[in-house]
Formats: structure tokens, sequence, C-alpha cells
């Protein structure tokens, strides 16, 4: 009895010691929060109106898979865009407050053109943030605040 009890136990222990191993060898590590910085600003009209575009991009755009940007027809749409993307990139004011956001990005590199606008005669929040939301795995990863002027 004991000898079945230690070869059960050295069967256990084995066991798990590969299960770990294989978890090891296929589980991703975990992704970075983006490093937002401002790379400029530029004045457009749209509908008559005068507005500014304050441009960004992220530093470590290249951690992220293309994959978390491609087509996802299953998730729900972004308005009339039913192929809108897995990932969705939206911009925050330092309290919180939506501003504007991406939902049709098609792949990291992507992150180095993102934007907002606000009209010329509005004075922009002092620190922004994005948060990028995967909804297919239901995870968000936050940047640093950023700087509204240069």
């Amino acid at each position: 009895m004991k000898l079945i009890l230690r070869i059960s136990l050295v069967a256990i222990l084995i066991f798990g010691a590969l299960s770990a191993a294989v978890f090891a060898q296929t589980a991703s590590p975990p992704l970075p929060n983006p490093v937002l910085y401002m790379t400029g600003f530029a004045e457009y009209k749209a509908s008559g109106k005068d507005y500014i575009r304050y441009n960004y991009a992220v530093f470590n755009s290249t951690s992220y898979p293309n994959t978390l940007f491609a087509p996802a027809p299953a998730l729900p749409p972004c308005g009339t865009n039913t192929k809108s993307a897995r990932t969705w990139v939206d911009f925050y004011d330092q309290r919180g407050k939506r501003i504007y956001g991406f939902c049709g990005l098609g792949k990291s590199d992507d992150l180095n053109t993102i934007w907002f606008g606000l009209p010329a005669d509005e004075l922009p929040p002092s620190w922004i943030y994005i948060e990028m939301t995967d909804r297919e795995t239901g995870s968000k990863y936050k940047s640093n605040l950023a700087e509204t002027t240069m």
C-alpha cells in the first residue's frame, strides 16, 4: 500500500512539473501599459469650424501584437462599423472624462497616429491618457498622463 502511495505521489509531482513547464512555454507574458507622448498639433477645418488636432504616439507600440487590432465581427459593432477592431483606444482627460476614441485601428503601428480634436477656441485639458480595451479578454491597459502642450 505504501509503495502504491509513493508511486502515486511521484506521478503527481512529475505531472505537476510537466504541466508547469508546458504552461510556461505557452503562456504569454502580460502586456505593458502604453507609454503615451505628444507628437504635435495641427489646425484643421470641419463643417466650417476651426479645430486643433492633438497628435500622439505610443512609445512601446511594438509591444502589442497586431492580433489585438484585428477585425472582430463577433463582438458588438462600433456604430455602423460591424468589423471594428478587437481592441478599442479611448482618450480621457486627467479626471477620467472620455474625450475621443478609436475603434478601427488595424495594427499596433496605428497607435503612433492617434489624436483627438477640439474646437480652436477651447482650452484642452492639461493632461490626458489613453486606455486600450481588449474586448475579447476584457483586459485594459492604461497609459501614463501626457501633456497637451509641447
